[in-house]
C-alpha cells in the first residue's frame, strides 16, 4: 500500500496572523487545497476562536480539527471527543501569584481561560486589544517572562505541562495531552505527515508534535514557518 499524504497545520501564526482571521486570498486558495488534500488543523484555541480565524467553510472542510491541542476534537464540524480535565487548585493559585507579581502594567481580564482538557494563562489577559497585545509582546521579548513562568511551573507541577503558545499566552495541560496526542488518529505505517507550525522551538506548543514525528519512525516532513505567507510559499512547492 502506498503512503497517503496528510497535512497537519497549526492555526495561529501559521495559517493566520496572530489572533486574526485568515488573509482572504489565502483562505480561498487554502479552501481548495482542503478539497484536494487530507487536511487537519491542530490548535491550542477553542472552536469559536478557530472558526473566527479560519472561517466556518474551512473549519468544516478540514477532515478533523483538533482544538485545545487535541482535547476537543471535531470531525467535519461534529464533536468526536472532549476531555474533562480541570486545573488543580494549587496550580491555579500559583498562576494567580505570577499574575500579581508580573511587572507588566496592563490587565484586561480573563487571565486563566478554561478550555476542554487545558487552560490558557495570559498576563495581559484574553480581552486585550491588538495594541495591548503588541505592548505585551514587547515586554515578553525583553524579559522572557512567559518562558520563565513556563519553566518554573513545570518544576513545581511535574505532572502538568506548560508551553508558550501564540503571542501572549501559556498553554497548560496534563503531561501527554499536548499536540502530539493527535497522532493516535494517524497510521505510522501508511501515512506521510506534513506538519506546519510556527512554534517549533523547545518551549513552543508545536514542539511535542514535531519531536514525536521525528523520533518515532513516522514518514514525515516538519516545516517551521515564520507566518502564514511563509506557509503559503511552502505549500505551493509541495
Amino acid at each position: 500500500m502506498s503512503e497517503v499524504n496528510k497535512f497537519i497545520f497549526d492555526v495561529d501564526g501559521t495559517l493566520t496572523p496572530s489572533r486574526s482571521p485568515m488573509n482572504k486570498e489565502f483562505a480561498e486558495w487554502f479552501f481548495n487545497f482542503c478539497i484536494d488534500n487530507d487536511v487537519y488543523l491542530v490548535t491550542g484555541s477553542d472552536r469559536p476562536k478557530t472558526e473566527e480565524q479560519v472561517g466556518r467553510l474551512i473549519y468544516k472542510q478540514a477532515k478533523r480539527v483538533y482544538n485545545c491541542s487535541g482535547s476537543d476534537v471535531y470531525e467535519r464540524g461534529v464533536s468526536a471527543y472532549k476531555s474533562k480535565w480541570s486545573l488543580p487548585t494549587d496550580a491555579e493559585e500559583w498562576l494567580n501569584k505570577q499574575l500579581k507579581e508580573s511587572k507588566f502594567p496592563l490587565r484586561t481580564g480573563i487571565h486563566i481561560e478554561r478550555r476542554p482538557g487545558m487552560v490558557n494563562f495570559s498576563i495581559v489577559g484574553r480581552n486585550a486589544t491588538m495594541g495591548e497585545r503588541k505592548l505585551y509582546v514587547k515586554h515578553d521579548t525583553a524579559t522572557d517572562e512567559r518562558n520563565i513562568i513556563a519553566r518554573s511551573f513545570k518544576v513545581l507541577f511535574p505532572q502538568i505541562e506548560a508551553v508558550v503558545g501564540g503571542d501572549t499566552g501559556i498553554d497548560i495541560y496534563p503531561v501527554g495531552s499536548d499536540k502530539s496526542q493527535i497522532l493516535r488518529d494517524f497510521d505510522v505505517k501508511n501515512d506521510f505527515i506534513y506538519f506546519f507550525g510556527d512554534k517549533m522551538d523547545f518551549l513552543g506548543n508545536d514542539y511535542p508534535l514535531k519531536m514525536k514525528l521525528l523520533t518515532n519512525k513516522w514518514s514525515c516532513k516538519t516545516v517551521a514557518v515564520k507566518d502564514w505567507k511563509h506557509t503559503w510559499e511552502e505549500l505551493k512547492c509541495v
